[in-house]
């Protein structure tokens, strides 16, 4: 059994501590056990229960109410709504979480599948799969995650993506370009990924170089490719030192840059533009795409 602290707990449902706190002290609902040194931690069954109750209030219950419905009728209202097509995609952000936790491999292709009948590919990715995995802390390196449960789901992930990058005609030559890099000691490949999927189907001709790109070797590819695009995701901490040369080096062509992640925005500058979601990136290369085809 997977024990949780309150910080994981905190992340994984999007729950203040505070406000865990007053529903243990007004409510039946959780019941988490306390270390030797008097430290909450939470189960599996209480983790998934919070996830559980998260999807009920955003449907409408009252915390109060869901205190006084039986083990059964909490069970059954749940699945009630579950089992409707609905464009609320914190519920399924919440259900992802689950079958995270459980490893569950048919609930995670269940959900997948039914948000890209209801809602497209595009929006699946970018209103689903990208808030979850910024909630359980798999594109930023938070530190409160669990290991296992996050490289099986990350491997999910990273293989539906993959099949539908495979998917996807490439572009001819005369179609917008694209540079997608991770640079030296990254290894958290997700987010990159993504932004391979939503460039190729948007008609870009990506050249993704994937994980540990030295730096000083993108300038080269830039003109071999004659891409006027480079986009990069930041998960690792990284120096000053290394922020100053990778400005350095936009600063010496006309690329433009587009980062994402944990990039020191101190160090940006009129080559390199920061981007803080999908649909920014997305907005950010469908201006470019309009330009560059004029």
């Amino acid at each position: 059994m997977e024990m949780y602290t309150m910080s994981q707990v905190e992340t994984l449902s999007g729950i203040k501590s505070h406000t865990l706190r007053v529903w243990e002290k007004r409510y039946d609902l959780l019941k988490p056990e306390r270390s030797t040194s008097n430290i909450r931690y939470y189960s599996d069954a209480e983790v998934r229960k919070l996830l559980n109750i998260k999807i009920l209030l955003n449907n409408g219950y009252r915390i109060s109410t869901i205190d006084n419905l039986s083990e059964k009728d909490f069970h059954a209202q749940v699945l009630d709504i579950g089992s409707e097509f609905s464009d609320k995609f914190e519920d399924d952000v919440n259900r992802l979480i689950i079958s995270m936790l459980e490893l569950d491999e048919a609930v995670f292709n269940e959900i997948f599948k039914k948000n890209v009948l209801s809602n497209g590919l595009l929006s699946t990715f970018t209103n689903l799969i990208y808030p979850f995995l910024n909630q359980v802390g798999m594109l930023w390196s938070t530190n409160k995650t669990i290991p296992s449960q996050e490289h099986f789901m990350s491997n999910l992930i990273r293989q539906k993506i993959i099949a539908e990058i495979d998917d996807i005609t490439i572009s001819d030559e005369n179609a917008p370009k694209i540079i997608m890099f991770l640079s030296e000691k990254e290894d958290h490949e997700i987010g990159l990924l993504l932004a391979y999927l939503i460039a190729k189907k948007m008609g870009f001709r990506v050249y993704y170089l994937g994980q540990n790109v030295p730096l000083n070797n993108i300038q080269q590819i830039a003109k071999m490719t004659g891409a006027k695009i480079v986009f990069s995701v930041f998960t690792a901490s990284k120096g000053e030192k290394y922020f100053k040369n990778f400005k350095q080096i936009s600063d010496n062509n006309d690329t433009l840059y587009l980062v994402s992640g944990n990039y020191n925005v101190d160090f940006l500058s009129n080559n390199i533009k920061y981007l803080s979601n999908p649909q920014e990136f997305i907005d950010q290369i469908d201006k470019l795409f309009i330009k560059s085809s004029i």
